[in-house]
């Protein structure tokens, strides 16, 4: 959603950043140009003219002045004045309160309302660890009551039974009583929609709050509606009064104006982020992680969380140990392509580290999509066991023979083999800087932890570090990738990725030849 807008900031910021001193009329230029990029990513007027002004003023102050990186410094302000528009501290869903807690789900139709119901309820089912019951109030939309049902199913969430020819006040009510009865923790009452406000629709949400005192009412509002959202939330806050929002297809083309805006016009949090349509492309919304986001500096804890919720802890210690004793095989490399897959590819992955934002054009060129990785594995299944163990038996003839049962040429299986070679050589380096503290020990160290997968409370940290430091480089800033990070020179990409990756074109920058044998 972000990313027309981040490369707008990232080129006027990287303007700054060139030269060696900042007059106050290099300021008011940026600022023009800045104020330029937000009007064009559709944030209200009110909200761009606070944000430069902020801005401008901080700027020409004497922090920068006297700053000995004054280009950086601003870059900071900018990111601080973000996250201060965006709502300066993430705010979850609240559950403290006498079970059942009662969560009012509203908005437009064709918002994703139904579908964002049953993800916040598998999110509080699995990661909260609370009984969650869900019901449909919406007796208007053909099938709206059988697709929450559906959904329910799907995500292993109870739903209310349907009784045909109730009103949205009679569910409501016995869902209540259903949740109070059968002991849920939470209970989601997801309401009708209409195609445009009206009263009709806001005098049943508001018959529905009053008899079932919601602790939160949230808002499920459309980022590709950009403004229309912002007046969106305004109306259902003055009759319903709001007490978050949760943001859908942040996956989409969008240009973040909504997301900008909403906090600052609504005074209201935006609590989560839609971004995919599968049941768990949901995200906590926290302003100093899109912050740096936008401004290209990455997502490291959304990576950690990531790779915390789909590695295999177990096989990662197996693979650990045997990356450190260089026994780094194609069985391996398979897991390896497997898990990353899981995690939203290569370039999902590329979008929340630090540096690259600078080639993800490149990268979202090179398509580096699920099929690249189906393909290697492809082509990992049709060789036999012994040749995965031991490639080096992958002689002309035995490669035709893999390429014919994989459905792939042999060119793309040399460019594996290469692949894994390199990988191989990475890995050990990282096994052995790691030791035998089991997965993630690489990147947990680096972020000044010890052990294995991360607990909350290293998230914690970690999101504390990010917020008070905000990009790499920054003075007086942790965040981002150390400049001694195995393969990353000064936090940036590598000079020589572990590359060879098929799909990526010739003179990729950041990718290297084949490197040089130990």
């Amino acid at each position: 959603m972000f990313d027309t807008l981040s490369d707008r900031l990232g080129g006027i910021l990287d303007k700054l950043k060139r030269r060696g001193a900042l007059t106050e009329a290099d300021v008011g230029e940026a600022m023009r140009e800045v104020r330029r990029a937000l009007i064009e990513a559709d944030v209200a007027l009110d909200v761009v003219r606070s944000f430069t002004d902020r801005v401008r003023q901080r700027a020409v102050g004497v922090e920068v002045i006297k700053s000995v990186t004054p280009g950086q410094m601003v870059v900071k302000i900018v990111h601080d004045e973000l996250v201060a528009t965006l709502g300066s501290d993430a705010d979850p869903i609240d559950l403290n309160a006498p079970a059942p807690v009662p969560i009012l789900m509203v908005g437009l139709q064709g918002s994703g309302k139904t579908t964002s119901t049953a993800k916040i309820a598998k999110r509080l089912t699995e990661r909260g660890k609370r009984k969650v019951l869900m019901a449909s109030l919406d007796t208007r939309r053909p099938a709206a009551m059988e697709q929450l049902a559906t959904l329910g199913k799907q995500v292993e969430v109870a739903t209310l039974p349907i009784v045909a020819g109730q009103s949205a006040v009679q569910i409501a009510r016995r869902a209540i009583e259903a949740a109070k009865l059968g002991g849920y923790d939470v209970v989601m009452l997801d309401t009708a929609g209409r195609v445009t406000l009206d009263e009709g629709l806001m005098a049943e949400v508001a018959e529905v709050k009053a008899v079932t005192k919601p602790h939160e009412v949230l808002l499920v509002a459309d980022s590709l509606t950009g403004q229309d959202a912002v007046n969106t939330a305004k109306a259902f806050d003055g009759r319903v009064g709001l007490t978050g929002i949760v943001l859908t297809r942040a996956d989409g083309d969008g240009r973040g104006g909504a997301a900008l805006s909403m906090r600052a016009v609504t005074g209201k949090p935006i609590k989560l982020l839609g971004t995919g349509e599968k049941m768990d492309a949901l995200e906590d919304f926290d302003p100093h992680r899109v912050a740096g986001r936008i401004l290209g500096m990455g997502d490291v804890v959304a990576l950690v969380e990531r790779a915390a919720e789909n590695i295999d802890i177990e096989k990662a210690k197996i693979t650990a140990e045997r990356m450190r004793k260089g026994t780094f095989d194609l069985d391996d490399l398979r897991g390896q392509l497997e898990q990353m897959s899981k995690m939203g590819g290569l370039g999902g992955l590329m979008g929340l580290m630090p540096g690259v934002a600078k080639v993800k054009n490149q990268i979202a060129a090179a398509n580096l999509d699920d099929k690249v990785f189906k393909r290697q594995v492809a082509i990992i299944n049709s060789m036999t066991p012994k040749e995965r163990r031991a490639p080096k038996l992958l002689d002309a003839s035995r490669k035709r023979r893999i390429a014919a049962g994989s459905g792939t040429k042999v060119e793309e299986i040399n460019r594996l083999l290469k692949m894994h070679r390199q990988m191989a050589d990475v890995m050990k380096a990282m096994g052995g800087a790691a030791g035998k503290r089991g997965p993630l020990a690489g990147l947990a160290g680096m972020m000044g932890f010890g052990g294995g997968g991360p607990s909350p409370e290293m998230l914690q940290e970690m999101a504390e570090k990010m917020g008070k430091g905000g990009p790499g480089g920054m003075p007086g800033a942790p965040g981002g990738l150390p400049p001694n990070f195995p393969g990353l020179p000064g936090g940036g990409l590598p000079s020589k990725f572990p590359g060879g990756l098929p799909g990526l074109p010739k003179g990729f920058p950041g990718v290297g030849g084949p490197g040089k044998k130990k």
